[in-house]
């Protein structure tokens, strides 16, 4: 009989091995690792591919995200505020291709809305415009930067398709040569379905580079200018930032009372460009002129500023436009907010102006250094904010009949009667009394065959945003013939 000490059956248990977790719950572990890992890449992949192409798919996912995400500043606002309005319907119809623009010019000029009408009537799908990055003013702002991009595509969902960016196989990056061109100015939808339609059977990818004046003031349908509409007064909508600054810059000039929105057009690209040098001295106008030979895309170098001047071509100098607003009768004590880029010649060119109304205000004397850092080298953004004061000023003011002057007119007709301050009808006789014999009354844009540049723009006389009838006729003015001849 084998006898054995107590010593090695110590030494038998030390080497036994020590406890195990079972391989069955190892394996569930595992699995389950597997699993998340699994479904979060799913999940990344999923709404990579349905921003790319469809952002809508995903409304729901992305909105329920972005609400739980962030802490709301105010909670009685967040539980208060009534939950978003449901998607619209997308609309159904077979797209024949891309429409990619390049938008030239600044703010004022993008003119995005005639591009979603060419877009939608055409079937294609537009790809969210670029910006000018080019111009004078070298702003680097994208498209989201100034717009809210989600609501941009959302709002208009139901008349076309709109995609953040083209699919990678249409890219250059992959061999895919897309066509370039200007549509011709002032083009009708005649020229659009016999054009440009065609092309698309060629080329998937239509790169349309400038985007001003490309479609008609006048003479289209009512369901084209009715989209215009939709997109100038509903679809773009500025970012979250500039908004609330804007409000923000708002509310501090109302809290002083009324106050004058005064488009200054007075800046160096302005006078440069134009060739418009009166008060200006020697030194300037030569300054003016080198600049103006410095961009080869400007077609006129030698310009004769007096000429000029005379033809009623230019804009109001700052002192000018003080001796007018003396003869207006406007009170000395008025708030005036200069709504524009930096004034060439700065304090020495508004002194006048300055001793006439000491209330001038810019933004930069409304808001601290650190509020308006984002914005800063970003011309567009800073003209947004002129924007936003520009249409909820008591009174505003333009010293040159441009862009910006075109679409604060049509902004502000449109918001008059749309925020239901009056009725239509009391709209249209008070309007009809306080401008009798004049030109100011509701009426149909004049129509010049040949001289579409002279003619009224849609963007400040846009009627057909006024009219919620289908027959907008009987807007016209006693009168106030629609073509001149």
């Amino acid at each position: 009989m084998e006898v054995r000490s107590e010593g090695s059956l110590q030494a038998r248990c030390d080497k036994l091995p020590a406890p195990v977790i079972p391989r069955n719950r190892l394996h569930v572990w595992f699995i389950r690792v597997c699993s998340s890992i699994l479904i979060w890449t799913c999940l990344v992949q999923l709404v990579a591919v349905g921003e790319l192409w469809h952002p809508r798919l995903l409304t729901g996912i992305s909105s329920h995200f972005s609400r739980i995400t962030p802490f709301p500043l105010h909670v009685e606002k967040a539980i208060l505020s009534p939950p978003p309005p449901p998607p619209l319907p997308a609309r159904s119809y077979k797209s024949n291709g891309f429409l990619r623009v390049s938008c030239n010019g600044g703010l004022n000029q993008m003119r995005i809305c005639d591009m979603v009408t060419i877009a939608q009537f055409l079937n294609l799908t537009l790809v969210v415009p670029e910006l000018d990055k080019t111009s004078f003013w070298s702003d680097p702002s994208n498209f989201e930067d100034i717009f809210d991009v989600r609501h941009f595509i959302e709002s208009l969902r139901d008349e076309v398709h709109i995609v953040k960016r083209l699919p990678k196989r249409f890219s250059r990056k992959y061999g895919y040569k897309q066509l370039a061109l200007p549509p011709v100015s002032w083009s009708n939808e005649k020229y659009y379905s016999e054009q440009i339609l065609p092309l698309f059977s060629k080329y998937k990818v239509i790169h349309f580079n400038r985007t001003d004046a490309r479609l008609a003031n006048n003479n289209l349908s009512l369901d084209l200018q009715k989209l215009r509409c939709r997109v100038n007064f509903q679809a773009l909508k500025f970012t979250p930032q500039i908004e609330a600054l804007g409000h923000k810059l708002v509310h501090i000039l109302q809290e002083k009372g009324p106050f004058i929105a005064l488009h200054l057009r007075y800046e160096m690209d302005m006078l440069a460009f134009s060739g418009c040098t009166h008060g200006c001295t020697q030194e300037e106008a030569e300054e003016l002129k080198r600049m103006r030979y410095a961009y080869r895309w400007w077609r006129e170098k030698e310009i004769d500023s007096e000429g000029r001047r005379l033809q009623g071509l230019c804009p109001l100098t700052p002192e000018e436009v003080g001796l007018v607003m003396q003869a207006l009768g406007f009170d000395k004590g008025m708030q005036i907010y200069i709504a524009s880029g930096e004034i060439y010649g700065s304090e020495r060119r508004l002194a006048a102006l300055r001793a006439a109304f000491p209330k001038i205000v810019k933004k930069e004397m409304l808001l601290g250094p650190e509020e308006l850092q984002q914005f800063q080298n970003h011309s567009s953004q800073m003209a947004a904010l002129d924007f936003m004061v520009s249409i909820s000023s008591n009174i505003f003011i333009p010293t040159y009949d441009g862009n910006m002057a075109k679409l604060v007119e049509g902004h502000r007709s449109v918001n008059l009667y749309q925020n239901g301050t009056i009725s239509w009808s009391e709209f249209e006789a008070s309007v009809r009394q306080a401008h009798n014999k004049r030109t100011g009354q509701p009426t149909h844009r004049r129509v010049i065959p040949d001289k579409h540049k002279e003619e009224d723009y849609f963007y400040a006389n846009p009627h057909e945003c006024l009219c919620e009838r289908a027959n907008c006729d009987d807007l016209l003015g006693p009168g106030n013939p629609k073509t001149l001849r």
